[in-house]
C-alpha cells in the first residue's frame, strides 16, 4: 500500500481539515476520486469546507464533469459552492451551464461577488451572448459592482467582444476611477474589434490622464500601430520603451518587428530583431513576413539558414511567410524547393494554404496552366483562398476562359462573399465585355451583396484621416483638389496618360479619367503633399489592392515632386522613389 493509500485513523474521520489537507496532496484523478469516496462514507460531503474543496481540486485538473457531478449531488451549496462550479464552466468555455448557473445564483438570491461575475461575463464572448452579458451588467449594477474597477473592465471586455462599442465605452467613460488594466483592456478591445484608430486615441487619453503604460499596454499599441500603419506612434513605441528599460522579449520584441514592418520601415523591424536577446519560430517568421510584404524576397530566404543554424526549427507559418516573399518577388524555382524540403527536410506537412502560396506563385508567374495542373492533383480539398489566389491571376494575366472555370468553382463554395464577384466583374470589364459585367452585377443585386468601398488612411501630425474615392469631407478639400490638379498638369508634361482600363465601369474617357483622379490613394497623397515638410516620405495604407493606374500615378509623383511614397495595401508594401517602386512593377 502506497502512503497515500494509507488508513486514516477513525479518530481524524470526522476531523474536515483532514480531507481538505488530503485533498491538497493529491497529484492525479485518480487520487481525488479516492479521496472523494471516503468522503461520501463519512458523510463528509455535508460540510460545506470539505464539499467546495472537492469541487475546487476537481475544476484544477479541469475535470469538470466529475465536478458539476458533485456539486448537482450536494444537498447544501454555500455561495462559494456556485462561485466554484461557475468558474469552472466559465474556464471550459462551457456557455451554456456558465449561464444555467448564473441565472440560479440569481434566483436564489445569492450576491454574486467581484470573482464571480467576471468569469461570468468571460463566456460572453460573440454577438449573440449580448443580450445575456447585458443581463449580467444589470445584476452588476444592482448589486453596487459598477464601481469596482475589476468586474467593470470585464464588462468592457465583454461589450467589446460581443459588438457592442457603444456599450463598452459608456461603461468606460462612466467609471469613476480607471485603472492601468481597464485602458488596456479598451485599447486591446478596440484593436479586436477592427477600429485601431480609436484605440489610439484612447490610448492618447490615457497619457493625459497621467496613467504610466506597462509592457503588456505598450504589446497592444504596437499591434494598434501595426493595424493603421501609424508610424509616428510607432516610434513612440520604441522611445518609450527604450526609456523604460523593458527590454525587448519574445512578446514584445515580436510585436514591434510586425508593428515596423506595416508601418513601412523594414530596416527599423530588423534592429528590433537584432537587438532582441531571444528569439523563438515566432520572432524569426515575424522577420521572414516583414521581408516578405516588401518585396525582399531575397533577404527572406537568407534568413532561413540562420534560424535554422541557431537551433530554431521551423513551423507552418514559417513556410508560409517564404512562400509569399518567394510569391511577391518572383522567385519560383526558390519557392518550389522551399515547398518540395517542408516535409522531407523539416516534417512540415504542407496544408492548403501552402499549396495556395504555391498557385499564387505560379500564377503571378503566368504559369497559370501549371498551377492549374496542381490544383487538379492536390492530395487535398480545394477552398475559397486557394481557389481565390488562381482567380487573381486570372485577373492578372488577362486570362478570361480560366477565370470562369475558376469564378463558378469560387462561387459555388462562397456564394456571399461579394469579393468574388467583384474580381470577376473586372476581369470581363478589362475585357470590355460590359453585358457579362451587367450579369454579375445583376447577380449581386439579386443576393444583397455589395462591394467593399476602397478607404486610404495617412498619418499626419500624430492624426490618422481617412479618404474614399471622390471624397471631399475633409476640411482642406480645395486644397487637396487643387494640388491634384497641379500634380496632373505637371504629370501630363512628364507624360502621364490615366490608364482607363482600371475605370470599370462603361463611361467615356473623359469621364473615366475624371474618376482615376479621385482614387482614394491619390487624395491621400495630396493631402500629404500639402501638409508634410518637402522632402518627408509620404505613408499611406489602403484596404484594398492598388490600381495600376495609381501605381503609375505614384511612381511618376515620387519622380516629378523628388519625395518617397511608401503605399501599404492589402497585399504589400509598394515603396515610390524618383520614379520606380520596389515592386519592379511586379505585384
Amino acid at each position: 500500500m502506497t502512503q497515500f493509500q494509507a488508513p486514516i485513523s477513525r479518530h481524524l474521520l470526522s476531523d474536515p481539515k483532514t480531507f481538505v489537507s488530503t485533498l491538497r496532496t493529491c497529484k492525479t484523478i485518480s487520487q481525488i476520486k479516492q479521496t472523494h469516496a471516503r468522503i461520501t462514507v463519512t458523510g463528509m460531503s455535508r460540510n460545506p469546507t470539505v464539499a467546495n474543496k472537492v469541487i475546487h481540486v476537481y475544476t484544477q485538473f479541469h475535470a469538470i464533469n466529475d465536478a458539476s457531478a458533485f456539486f448537482d449531488s450536494m444537498t447544501h451549496r454555500d455561495p462559494f459552492s456556485y462561485s466554484l462550479i461557475l468558474v469552472g464552466f466559465s474556464k471550459m468555455g462551457d456557455f451554456d451551464n456558465s449561464m444555467r448557473t448564473f441565472r440560479e445564483i440569481v434566483r436564489l438570491g445569492i450576491v454574486p461577488d467581484n470573482y464571480t461575475l467576471p468569469f461570468a461575463l468571460r463566456v460572453c464572448d460573440d454577438p449573440i451572448c449580448l443580450k445575456m452579458g447585458r443581463m449580467i451588467h444589470h445584476v452588476v449594477c444592482k448589486n453596487g459592482w459598477n464601481s469596482n474597477s475589476y468586474v467593470v473592465a470585464a464588462l468592457a471586455q465583454m461589450y467589446l467582444k460581443c459588438g457592442g462599442l457603444e456599450d463598452a465605452r459608456r461603461v468606460f467613460d462612466e467609471m469613476p476611477e480607471r485603472d492601468l488594466v481597464t485602458w488596456t483592456v479598451m485599447i486591446a478591445g478596440y484593436v479586436e474589434c477592427g477600429n485601431a484608430r480609436e484605440s489610439l486615441v484612447v490610448f492618447d487619453r490615457m497619457l493625459d490622464e497621467g496613467v504610466v503604460p506597462d509592457r503588456q499596454t505598450m504589446v497592444t499599441v504596437a499591434f494598434a500601430c501595426a493595424k493603421v500603419g501609424a508610424m509616428h506612434k510607432a516610434k513612440y513605441v520604441h522611445e518609450y520603451v527604450r526609456r523604460s528599460n523593458f527590454g525587448l522579449d519574445v512578446i514584445l520584441g515580436t510585436a514591434m518587428i510586425d508593428m515596423y514592418a506595416k508601418c513601412g520601415s523594414v530596416d527599423s523591424a530588423r534592429e528590433i530583431f537584432d537587438a532582441m536577446e531571444e528569439k523563438n519560430v515566432v520572432s524569426w517568421s515575424a522577420m521572414i513576413a516583414a521581408y516578405g510584404c516588401h518585396g525582399h524576397g531575397r533577404e527572406a530566404l537568407g534568413l532561413f539558414p540562420l534560424m535554422v543554424q541557431s537551433g530554431v526549427e521551423p513551423n507552418r507559418i514559417t513556410f508560409l511567410n517564404l512562400l509569399y516573399a518567394c510569391s511577391h518577388a518572383g522567385l519560383v524555382d526558390e519557392g518550389r524547393k522551399i515547398f518540395d524540403t517542408m516535409w522531407e527536410c523539416h516534417s512540415v506537412k504542407p496544408d492548403v494554404k501552402h499549396y495556395t502560396c504555391i498557385v499564387d506563385l505560379l500564377g503571378r508567374a503566368g504559369r497559370l496552366n501549371e498551377a492549374l495542373e496542381l490544383i487538379e492533383n492536390m492530395p487535398l480539398e480545394r477552398d475559397a483562398g486557394l481557389l481565390g489566389a488562381f482567380l487573381g491571376a486570372c485577373r492578372i494575366h488577362k486570362n478570361v476562359e480560366l477565370a470562369e472555370k475558376a469564378a463558378e468553382s469560387l462561387l459555388e463554395l462562397q456564394p456571399n462573399t461579394s469579393g468574388h464577384y467583384v474580381l470577376l466583374s473586372n476581369i470581363y470589364a478589362n475585357a470590355g465585355r460590359w453585358e457579362d459585367v451587367a450579369k454579375v452585377r445583376e447577380l449581386m443585386t439579386h443576393r444583397k451583396l455589395k462591394k467593399i468601398a476602397g478607404r486610404t488612411w495617412i498619418e499626419v501630425n500624430n492624426n490618422i484621416y481617412q479618404f474614399g474615392v471622390g471624397d471631399r469631407t475633409h476640411p482642406r478639400t480645395s486644397e487637396i483638389y487643387n494640388m491634384l490638379q497641379r500634380l496632373s498638369e505637371r504629370l501630363e508634361l512628364a507624360g502621364y496618360v490615366p490608364d482607363t482600363n482600371f475605370v470599370l465601369h462603361d463611361v467615356d474617357e473623359e469621364l473615366k479619367a475624371g474618376i482615376l483622379y479621385t482614387h482614394s490613394e491619390k487624395l491621400a497623397i495630396a493631402f500629404g503633399l500639402i501638409s508634410t515638410p518637402d522632402g518627408t516620405p509620404i505613408r499611406i495604407t489602403k484596404n484594398l489592392r492598388v490600381c495600376g493606374d495609381c501605381h503609375t500615378f505614384s511612381k511618376m509623383v515620387s519622380a516629378i515632386v523628388g519625395r518617397e511614397i511608401v503605399v501599404r495595401d492589402n497585399n504589400r508594401f509598394h515603396h515610390f522613389k524618383e520614379g520606380s517602386c520596389s515592386c519592379k512593377d511586379y505585384w
